[in-house]
């Protein structure tokens, strides 16, 4: 979809309700919803962190929407696909302040020309003991992106129609460092399986999409 086109129709979402936790659920493992349903958020004072779905023109003025695929490291998720965002630092002011921040460090995009639609449903992530708040922003993008190499490994961009392509959703079983052979809800985008927090909130944004598209 042209970006212009898609940038004028998604400005609608902005007063839409939410689809919330039930989209969460929908691209959630069946061990992860049992986790959520216990509710441990309360007890386990997580951290706070905050990621950017960013949506873009790519050459020819499609609409793309801009994933990363995280370095090899020892932690919980390494070299998984993800959204640009870490945690909550001294120096933001708020939680829009880190994603902006974030995204700007491990992509290049630029904070004061990325467009912030609004803050999606926050999703508390067991393994890390990690509550993310996700925002959904619009970017001219008018120079390529530049992968921070300490962090991303690779850029992956997503066509818009790939995204919103029911199809590109599959089961595939998984061994992780806190899972083993476990069968997961997934995107298969661009040949990456995207699953687990990165699927759950992608998919409350596609339900909104279809919405307004």
């Amino acid at each position: 979809m042209n970006f212009d086109d898609f940038s004028n129709r998604i400005s609608k979402i902005e007063n839409l309700e939410l689809p919330g936790s039930e989209s969460h659920f929908k691209m959630a493992p069946l061990f992860r919803i049992q986790e959520l349903s216990a509710n441990k958020l309360a007890t386990k004072n997580p951290r706070k962190a905050a990621v950017m779905a960013l949506f873009y023109p790519d050459m020819s003025y499609n609409t793309n929407l801009l994933l990363i695929l995280r370095n090899t490291y020892k932690g919980v998720h390494s070299n998984q696909i993800g959204l640009p965002g870490g945690k909550i630092e001294k120096v933001d002011s708020n939680l829009l302040a880190t994603a902006l921040r974030e995204t700007y460090e491990e992509v290049g995009a630029v904070p004061d020309r990325i467009k912030v639609l609004r803050p999606l449903t926050n999703i508390f992530i067991p393994p890390s003991n990690f509550e993310v708040t996700p925002y959904l922003g619009l970017y001219q993008k008018e120079r390529p992106f530049v992968a921070q190499a300490k962090e991303v490994a690779a850029l992956v961009e997503v066509s818009l129609s790939d995204f919103m392509d029911d199809k590109k959703i599959i089961y595939q079983k998984l061994t992780t460092s806190y899972a083993e052979n476990v069968e997961v809800p997934a995107f298969k985008l661009n040949g990456y399986t995207v699953w687990g927090a990165t699927a759950m909130m992608l998919n409350e944004i596609k339900e909104l999409f279809k919405q307004v598209l």
